[in-house]
């Protein structure tokens, strides 16, 4: 009986969990492997915005149909992972109108639901928009969590027989006979990682095809495998407040350029972004210069985030293309589109295929694009199902508001939950009894981060992904050590503590760049929390202590006792 063709999937991406899933619905056997979690590149360091195509409307237009296609798409199939803010388009005085009018009809042009708003109808959807507005266009934009969508993916990957393998690096690329037949993976060996195989153990996976989807770090598995692929990463720093200061999608109407957006995102709003190409996808970090210009453009817009707090910034890359006849010198003015490169056709290396370009709104629509390529190559004759069949999580929209009202938590916590679990809010919730609350800000419950944890094992970091929990206000200085506890008693106090010394440095990796005003003031007491309570400054006054030293804090029994009675 002749085996299932296999399939080796680089990058844990939306894309590539995306594939993953896409490849393992139509029959083929799958591996994903990804050097870091899910969502650990571009994925995981974007606004979360689900496009209706509006800021592509002008400049990339077939971009823009694309995204209002898939954005319609995705509200059905990952419900649980969309929040439907809509969006609007607004213009201040010195904003052009004759761009005003070219974004609108563009939008038309595209499909795109859009309709003009006076000030006054704008401020009533966002009353802290500036008084000095003129006027806005309203589009079908909305919030999306790109980490739930990706888990969501991988989940149901694994569902159809996939093997899903986070914090598995590729280190080489297989070729024999002009062929490439799979790749050597080195699985990490860090505190914690559940793997399929042994923590610092090399494999060698073996394939009859391989995608790579790596994204912004797609030239580099190329030059694993002797292929030049050009993609020119695009480095954008985003800046996450302590409210949502608005709860719709606010952009900047005019031509594409820094700070022009804000995204309400869970209980929090992202500000972004920037826009500079960089060589090396990895070693670019944000600016405090960067994050005060997003904060003084985008209070323009809202002037109240000039008085708000920053809790922390982050940067991504975008993983943009376009083929070598082009060369645009402007980053700027390169396609949002995605090409799939066929490396048989092109370099004459059979076996291999990259997906580059492209962004989070299409991934599904990219995922489809390259199964059908694989299967084709395969020999598989089978249809994509992804645009109809919904996600684990998705399956019953209209079960979120029975499970708010069946389990007994406080409303705004049985909504968040709800809205992050979807359908599987029975199965999670009901699991844990009693069920508190042990991240107050993204109220995270007992029962979730537990699920998480028989998911993610020790990683703190992929069960933070799964839950938001540490991704409030606080960014754990309250939560984190209360989310450790729950990896006991199956694991032991040192790999306890390795987890929770991997997440607080995984939140200041972002904070260390807002410490001013009031985040500063957080910071520090952060630091003093988790120094003075837990001693996790390592101070060795805390760590030598004599405990034997110290009573047991019961009452011994001796004759008589103390002073009661005698002469």
């Amino acid at each position: 009986m002749a085996s299932t063709p296999r399939a080796v999937v680089v990058g844990g991406g939306s894309t590539g969990t995306g594939i993953a899933r896409d490849l393992a619905m139509r029959g083929v056997e799958v591996v994903l492997v990804e050097k870091g979690n899910l969502t650990h590149g571009t994925t995981g360091r974007m606004h979360g915005l689900l496009h209706s195509g509006g800021r592509y409307a002008v400049s990339d237009q077939k971009s823009a149909r694309e995204c209002i296609e898939e954005n319609y798409v995705l509200r059905d199939i990952a419900a649980h992972c969309v929040e439907e803010t809509g969006g609007l388009f607004v213009k201040r005085p010195e904003d052009s109108e004759e761009y005003f009018q070219e974004k609108l009809q563009g939008c038309l042009d595209c499909d795109i639901p859009a309709a003009v708003l006076t000030a006054e109808e704008a401020r009533e959807l966002e009353p802290l928009l500036a008084d000095d507005i003129e006027k806005a266009i309203q589009v079908p934009d909305a919030a999306i969590d790109p980490f739930r969508l990706c888990v969501a993916n991988a989940v149901d990957a694994e569902r159809h027989g996939a093997r899903i393998e986070t914090h598995a690096e590729v280190t080489d690329v297989l070729i024999e006979d002009g062929e490439v037949v799979g790749v050597d993976v080195e699985h990490d060996s860090g505190p914690g990682k559940r793997t399929h195989r042994t923590p610092g153990e090399t494999e060698r996976i073996e394939a009859d095809h391989v995608v790579n989807a790596t994204g912004a770090w797609a030239g580099q598995l190329g030059e694993m495998a002797g292929v030049d692929i050009e993609v020119r990463p695009s480095k954008g720093v985003m800046t996450v407040m302590n409210t949502r200061q608005v709860d719709t999608v606010v952009n900047r109407c005019r031509p594409k350029g820094d700070a022009d957006i804000i995204v309400p995102h869970e209980t929090a709003c992202i500000l972004g972004t920037t826009d500079e190409e960089v060589s090396d996808p990895e070693d670019y970090p944000e600016e405090r210069w960067e994050v005060d210009m997003m904060i003084d453009t985008l209070s323009e817009l809202v002037p109240v985030l000039a008085d708000a707090r920053t809790v922390r910034s982050f940067w991504g890359v975008r993983p943009l293309y376009e083929p070598p006849e082009v060369g645009s010198e402007d980053p700027t003015d390169i396609t949002r589109d995605f090409f799939l490169l066929d490396h048989d056709e092109r370099d004459s290396l059979p076996g291999l295929t990259s997906i580059v370009g492209g962004k989070l709104t299409t991934y599904r629509m990219m995922a489809e694009s390259i199964s059908d390529h694989v299967c084709s190559r395969l020999g598989i004759d089978a249809e994509c199902r992804t645009a109809d069949e919904p996600l684990p999580g998705s399956e019953h929209p209209g079960d979120l508001q029975a499970a708010m009202e069946r389990f007994g938590l406080r409303s705004p916590v049985a909504r968040r939950s709800t809205q992050r679990l979807g359908s599987r809010s029975d199965e999670v919730l009901a699991r844990c009894d009693p069920n508190p609350v042990l991240c107050e800000c993204e109220a995270v419950t007992r029962a979730e981060v537990q699920d998480a944890i028989d998911q993610s094992g020790t990683d703190l970091n992929a069960v933070r992904l799964r839950t938001r929990a540490s991704m409030g206000n606080c960014q754990g200085g309250f939560c984190s050590h209360r989310v450790a506890t729950e990896l006991h008693p199956e694991y032991d106090e040192p790999t306890t503590d390795a987890a929770l010394s991997e997440l607080i440095q995984e939140r200041w990796k972002g904070e260390r760049h807002a410490l001013w005003g009031e985040q500063l003031s957080q910071a520090a007491l952060k630091y003093t929390l988790h120094a003075t309570t837990m001693n996790r400054d390592a101070d060795p006054a805390g760590r030598d202590v004599d405990w034997s030293a110290f009573d047991t804090g019961e009452q011994p029994l001796t004759d008589g006792g103390g002073d009661s009675g005698g002469d």
